[in-house]
């Protein structure tokens, strides 16, 4: 599974495939005549192109992004019709950002946190080190903000970026050993993403940011000495207990974590009101999904994984202090080094100094 042909996703509806290989312009509506024409009121034919980070065959995101497809099929009676690529098909994983922007694919699946060497704040808007949960990282996305803040900086970059799903406490790593304090930290290679990388740098840590496809080689051949990627239902797809048997938790650098759908913002433009609210509209359904789906998936892998052996560790108070003080010492950097990430961290913080009465009144 770690090695997956090219392949359309979501076809759930009989005969789509057809009309996803059939000779149409991607990412221009069409009229009944298959001619190019700008988008009206109801809207014309809409066919995609959608390269992706991730595999079909990773468990919860390959899934979702499958069902997202067939929604808004579903939705518009066949008239949005969307091709999925696997990572690697159309562009690199770690590519999607400029071709997406530049026109040559219509659209991505990815995460925000990919592009911090486009716009550093875009990493805010996919995980926060010792950050919120997934309730109170969506009250500020949404009526924090947060929202307009993403949609300015994308728009820059002449890209619409749709936040459609946000996901469990991710795992903190695997490694080969067992960690017991930062001391065995230093030296290590490590795949590591977004802000939490910075993290494991302050801590003697060498990071570098694979594709989920990329990640089990590297950590087979000795290229990275462990890795961290996602919540245990995804990482068990993965294989990384068949080389590093301790596994640790909490996942302090991703306590909740969004992923993308990223168009191209002229083929945003281009699409009439109705179809874009389908986009929109489909995109909340998988948050839905994502939360609950997400939570309900981690029991039995955390129990196949213990089956195989492996040992699950939650880090000492010691160690989450090394993180956390490193991670405050990051914050500030990242702040005084670019204005996007200043803005849209001082607006979070604000936001979860004032939501804090609500979580310690309403919250067990």
């Amino acid at each position: 599974m770690r090695y997956v042909i090219v392949l359309i996703a979501g076809l759930a509806i009989g005969g789509l495939a057809a009309h996803f290989l059939g000779p149409d312009r991607a990412g221009a509506p069409e009229t009944a005549g298959g001619g190019a024409a700008p988008a009206a009121e109801d809207g014309g034919k809409v066919r995609w192109k959608l390269a992706s980070a991730y595999t079909s065959a990773t468990p919860i995101l390959g899934e979702l992004i499958a069902k997202y497809i067939d929604n808004l099929g579903a939705m518009s009676g066949g008239e949005i019709e969307i091709q999925y690529f696997e990572p690697g098909a159309l562009v690199p994983a770690l590519e999607i950002f400029d071709a997406v922007a530049q026109g040559s694919v219509d659209a991505g699946y990815s995460t925000p946190g990919f592009w911090a060497g486009k716009d550093a704040a875009l990493q805010l808007f996919a995980s926060v080190p010792f950050g919120p949960a997934a309730p109170e990282y969506m009250a500020w996305f949404y009526h924090g903000g947060g929202s307009e803040m993403l949609d300015e900086i994308y728009a820059r970059h002449n890209l619409k970026g749709l936040l459609c799903m946000i996901f469990p406490p991710e795992a903190s790593g695997w490694f080969r050993t067992e960690i017991t304090s930062p001391d065995d930290l230093k030296g290590l290679k490590m795949r590591f993403f977004a802000l939490g990388a910075r993290v494991m740098e302050k801590l003697g840590v060498s990071t570098q940011l694979l594709a989920g496809g990329d990640i089990y080689p590297a950590l087979e051949l000795g290229t990275i000495d462990a890795t961290e990627y996602a919540s245990p239902a995804i990482d068990r797809s993965q294989g990384f207990h068949e080389i590093a048997g301790h596994y640790y938790f909490p996942g302090w650098h991703q306590q909740s974590t969004w992923a993308e759908v990223l168009v191209n913002l002229d083929n945003w433009s281009a699409l009439s009101p109705r179809h874009r609210r389908m986009f929109e509209v489909a995109c909340g359904d998988m948050v839905r999904e994502a939360v609950s789906f997400g939570e309900a998936a981690q029991m039995p892998a955390l129990e196949f994984l213990q089956e195989q052996g492996v040992q699950l560790h939650r880090w000492s108070p010691e160690m989450l202090a090394a993180f956390s003080a490193a991670w405050d010492e990051v914050a500030e950097e990242e702040a005084a080094a670019d204005e996007n990430f200043a803005r849209a961290w001082e607006s979070l913080q604000a936001f979860r100094a004032r939501y804090a009465v609500w979580r310690d009144l309403g919250y067990l």
